[in-house]
């Protein structure tokens, strides 16, 4: 295999999780009788651009079918995440109803109902069925697409060039990172702004978030190769912020390589960080796996432990982050009996791989359990605040990530 961006051939492996299911394919009871598809799960890192990555396996239409079950509303912190953003770029860029705002993979429409709300032209670009329903039903208008270098000359040629361009949580998604950044330069106006959000790999190294590691996110990515990845479009990042969502994740700003506007501070300090951290060192990447068994290994004996002493473990947030600790621990219904969920669709499915039924958050108070396992450990304390009465009714919350702590 060779890098996706630079077109080296990929000598070194910075993880190897086995064989999984794709994290977000929940199963329906029906499907338990049924063969189950899994595929390698293997992290190549490129040391020429540094780009990590997952290896060849699975295609993007095979992970983010229509049934697709990941809905951004679920969460009440990345809403008001989201909510804030539009009324900081709204403000910045001065935003109006002569303007054009594109969200790239908008979801169930949790971000560009805010733009919608304030009177400002938008569309949402989301090729799966499930969310791009939800968002229509909220009045966002959604063209249901992949996106690329294609789609985007398609929306120049019609007119329909953006002010600002969003993308979270999408750029590590995408199979051809290069087609997708040049497809961002085609449907940026001129003077535009492009942001987007995406885990910052520096977290993942720092704190061993090895389980953000899943076939849907096709690369893991610093500062230094999001920077060679823009520039190669005829883009420019100007300025980047580093926020707490999902373990770590940067807000970068991007525009057309001639705009005139100038490129803040903050982007060669954090260059500069990543240099310090090692984040072009390759021994910092062959050196991670056995970081990732121990947690494996300490989440393993927890659950054994418990078993034999009697105690109920149940687990919040069936999340895709969740999927793949389950899948590499081989945690089945033995261990983890069943997983609690908000979402609706995801509700009375089964996890994949592992078959932990999903049952909605009503149904904790009958189980009366002694531990909780928050598996989106990103939004743990969110987690806690919404389930207060379980603590005063002496269960205990547990996460995994960075290590297995007993909040």
């Amino acid at each position: 295999m060779k890098c996706r961006h630079c077109g080296t051939p990929l000598a070194h492996t910075f993880l190897d999780l086995g064989f999984a299911p794709p994290s977000n394919a929940y199963l329906s009871a029906g499907d338990l009788h049924k063969p189950e598809v899994y595929y390698p799960l293997k992290i190549k890192v490129c040391d020429q651009c540094w780009l990590v990555q997952t290896e060849d396996y699975a295609e993007a239409g095979a992970l983010f079918t229509p049934e697709y079950a990941y809905f951004s509303s679920t969460s009440s912190s990345w809403l008001e995440h989201a909510r804030l953003y539009a009324e900081k770029m709204v403000k910045e860029l001065a935003l109006n109803k002569d303007s054009f705002v594109i969200e790239v993979a908008s979801n169930d429409g949790y971000l560009l109902k805010n733009f919608v709300a304030a009177g400002i032209p938008c569309l949402g670009i989301e090729p799966t069925d499930s969310t791009a329903d939800a968002a229509e039903l909220i009045g966002v208008p959604v063209l249901r697409k992949f996106f690329g270098e294609d789609l985007g000359k398609q929306l120049a040629a019609d007119g329909k060039q953006a002010d600002l361009i969003a993308g979270n949580n999408v750029y590590a998604h995408v199979p051809d990172i290069n087609d997708f950044t040049r497809g961002l330069k085609a449907a940026l106006k001129p003077g535009g702004v492009i942001t987007l959000e995406f885990p910052h790999l520096m977290q993942l190294l720092e704190h061993t978030q090895f389980d953000t590691v899943y076939h849907e996110h096709f690369s893991y990515i610093s500062l230094h190769t999001v920077n060679r990845i823009v520039a190669m479009a005829d883009l420019r990042l100007f300025d980047v912020e580093q926020l707490p969502t999902h373990g770590g994740s940067l807000r970068i700003y991007g525009c057309h390589a001639d705009d005139a506007r100038a490129t803040t501070k903050s982007v060669q300090a954090l260059l500069n960080e990543e240099e310090r951290r090692r984040l072009r060192q390759l021994d910092t990447y062959l050196s991670f796996q056995p970081r990732a068994d121990k947690i494996k290994n300490d989440l393993l004996a927890f659950l054994i432990e418990q078993k034999r002493a009697g105690t109920k473990v149940v687990a919040y947030g069936a999340a895709a982050k969740g999927n793949t600790l389950l899948n590499y621990g081989g945690i089945k219904p033995d261990l983890l009996w069943v997983v609690f969920d908000a979402a609706t669709a995801k509700q009375n499915k089964f996890m994949p791989g592992s078959h932990i039924p999903i049952l909605p958050p009503e149904k904790i108070a009958e189980v009366k359990p002694d531990y909780i396992l928050i598996l989106p450990w990103n939004i743990a304390e969110e987690v806690r605040q919404q389930n207060k009465e379980f603590e005063k009714c002496g269960s205990k919350f547990v996460k995994a990530v960075p290590e297995l702590t007993i909040l």
